[in-house]
């Protein structure tokens, strides 16, 4: 696997979390606590791998360039800012979220988790257009 790899690697990781989020919110709506636990592990575990494969990336080869003009552009730029600030407020809600569930402090896990799950689904969907926008539809040609 080669570093240019790794932005397709990534986006589908991400894509993985969101469906993994998406199937334990509907667990935990149902009542079902061990497959809202089983499926937040899988996200948990596929965005510890997006995480490695995210850091060793940037680390490699910096930030991607953005080829789009005209009113894409401001669009593109609104929806990056919003994703990494999003994903440095998750960096900090995910470990609190996922710790008041260990400690079995539910009542507290719930008060948190409604504003962690849909900030951490904006991060992994907007992650996905994120890149979409940049690798496939607008991608810098350097001209």
């Amino acid at each position: 696997m080669e570093i240019s790899d790794f932005p397709h690697v990534i986006a589908g990781l991400n894509a993985l979390s969101v469906l993994f989020l998406m199937a334990a919110y509907l667990y935990i709506r149902s009542g079902n606590r061990d497959k809202h636990r089983m499926a937040m592990i899988c996200a948990l575990v596929v965005s510890g791998f997006f995480l490695i494969f995210y850091v060793i990336y940037k680390a490699n080869s910096g930030f991607a360039r953005f080829g789009g003009e005209g009113l894409v552009r401001p669009l593109y730029f609104t929806l990056l800012i919003t994703h990494v600030l999003g994903a440095i407020i998750i960096t900090v809600m995910v470990p609190i979220t996922v710790w008041r569930a260990f400690k079995g402090n539910f009542t507290h896990h719930r008060k948190i988790a409604r504003y962690t799950w849909p900030l951490w689904m904006w991060v992994g969907v907007s992650g996905v257009g994120v890149y979409v926008m940049t690798v496939h539809l607008f991608p810098y040609t350097g001209v």
